[in-house]
């Protein structure tokens, strides 16, 4: 059996920053492995030791800067990692979800898995979208916001627990090969171990252009354009009482009276 896992590279950012042009100012500025990924890469890590004869391959899409924090997933279990990356996707600047799942779609017709896992969104740009797309254009079935994950590869089914809004869960069977989008909460992420960090070293980590895995360069246009970026202002007003307690009760008594909260 085989699983698929996408991942990605986010940007963490300080709570004080600078902004430079388009983007935040790289000192303020640490890469790190998206957290939704983090939880789909220990489920699949999971399968592979609840089950003989399991395969958890990572995938994504990023330049040569990316690799160490794909081997953060190595390091926690996965057994091999894809990069995609060449002159027409750094030109196409911001992708859109379509592009990234036409990209992955492509990985995923070359390694064939029986189950493929991604994180419900990034934490940078969070669409949330690029999984169930993912799931169409492979033709699979597909399960999102899962929370829950008992799978029975004999049997070919993926019992899942979805959540849905409003705080209802549905319990579900889908039939594998499938797409699901792994929600945070489903599991606790493995810190990576000393050994499973100098292992990681070693497990292949293979680099593909479009042309490697059957797409035209000339047709990776991203719609998308980013034309600016800022820091939005904060609404609100706090009131800070001083003095004693008995003083600071009174003056909030007395302005909890004015706004009408007590009479």
């Amino acid at each position: 059996m085989k699983i698929l896992v996408t991942v990605k590279e986010v940007a963490a950012v300080d709570d004080e920053f600078e902004i430079d042009g388009l983007a935040i100012d790289d000192r303020y500025v640490t890469a790190d492995l998206n957290e939704w990924d983090e939880y789909a890469v220990e489920a699949a890590v999971q399968i592979k030791e609840a089950h003989d004869d399991v395969e958890v391959v990572t995938a994504t899409i990023g330049p040569s800067e990316t690799d160490e924090t794909i081997r953060q997933a190595l390091a926690k279990g996965a057994d091999r990692a894809i990069r995609v990356w060449d002159d027409a996707l750094d030109d196409a600047g911001l992708l859109d979800p379509e592009t990234k799942a036409e990209v992955l779609a492509a990985v995923a017709a070359e390694e064939d898995p029986d189950l493929v896992l991604t994180g419900v969104q990034s934490a940078d740009d969070g669409f949330g979208a690029t999984g169930v797309t993912l799931a169409d254009k492979l033709d699979m079935e597909w399960g999102a916001v899962v929370n829950d994950l008992d799978l029975d590869p004999e049997a070919g089914v993926a019992s899942v627990h979805r959540e849905l809004e409003g705080g209802v869960e549905e319990l579900t069977d889908i039939e594998i090969p499938a797409v699901l989008t792994i929600q945070t909460g489903i599991n606790d992420p493995r810190y990576a171990s000393l050994r499973g960090i100098r292992q990681a070293q070693s497990k292949e980590l293979a680099e593909y252009s479009l042309t490697d895995i059957g797409l035209d360069a000339a047709g990776i246009e991203s719609p998308l354009e980013q034309t600016s970026l800022y820091e939005p202002e904060t609404e609100g007003e706090a009131t800070v009482f001083e003095g004693s307690p008995e003083e600071t009760a009174a003056e909030l008594a007395e302005l909890l009276a004015e706004k009408g909260v007590t009479s």
